[in-house]
């Protein structure tokens, strides 16, 4: 039967030292960090798979909690790509579920995954209501505002199977437009950038409304966004 432990020898035994190094100034955090490379962590997944097709819901769910708590950023990596590569699994977390997963959040990497695979694709399935998003959006933690502000690109990225949720997104939006947390407004920027694909004039709308308070770095790039088609110029 596959284990946590199981896991966690796999992970190591694809452990890189210098891509550990790297990591930790990209995105500086108190876990364990191996250095395993993204191709290779989704490989092992894919090993992985007919022994993960083998067990319960609630014993992915449980395994799942088992990895987010071991201290090892690729072991809280690997717990996220079980949830998204199984959607039907999405369907069993509960609101509680979810959140006895939300350890270790010091660091925009385990925050984004948390968010774009986790909390906002629940807030989409309406498992985890518009209330705890605005608990989040409202919270004197940084980490968990740009939580609330990330969950939003589930509504709205085809990739992740959002449709477009203009009304939603603005509501949270709204709730950080003054914030002066500089990995607020990064993922306020990315919030306002995947909702224009969808709705580029309720964006047009919300920028015009908010000029005076939105950060420059804001209105840069989703201004390029809403007339290049890019957070950058085409200069």
């Amino acid at each position: 039967m596959l284990t946590k432990q199981i896991i966690i020898d796999k992970l190591k035994s694809y452990a890189d030292t210098k891509k550990a190094d790297g990591a930790k100034i990209y995105y500086p955090t108190k876990m364990i960090v191996l250095g395993v490379k993204v191709p290779d962590l989704k490989n092992i997944l894919k090993e992985f798979k007919p022994e993960l097709k083998q067990i319960s819901e609630k014993e992915k769910i449980k395994l799942i909690k088992d990895l987010v708590n071991t201290n090892i950023l690729e072991c809280q990596q690997f717990g996220f790509e079980i949830i998204n590569g199984d959607k039907k699994l999405l369907h069993f977390l509960t609101e509680n579920d979810a959140f006895a997963m939300k350890t270790n959040m010091d660091n925009w990497l385990s925050v984004d995954y948390f968010a774009g695979v986790i909390i906002g694709p629940l807030w989409r399935e309406k498992i985890i209501p518009y209330k705890t998003i605005e608990q989040l959006a409202k919270s004197s933690d940084f980490w968990e505002r740009r939580i609330a502000v990330v969950a939003t690109v589930a509504l709205n990225q085809k990739a992740r199977g959002g449709k477009g949720d203009a009304e939603q997104t603005l509501k949270v939006c709204s709730l950080v437009k003054n914030d002066s947390n500089d990995m607020v407004i990064k993922a306020l920027s990315w919030a306002l950038r995947e909702l224009a694909k969808i709705e580029k004039q309720a964006v047009i709308d919300f920028m015009e409304n908010n000029n005076d308070c939105l950060s420059p770095r804001i209105k840069k790039e989703v201004g390029n966004k809403l007339i290049f088609g890019t957070k950058t110029s085409k200069s």
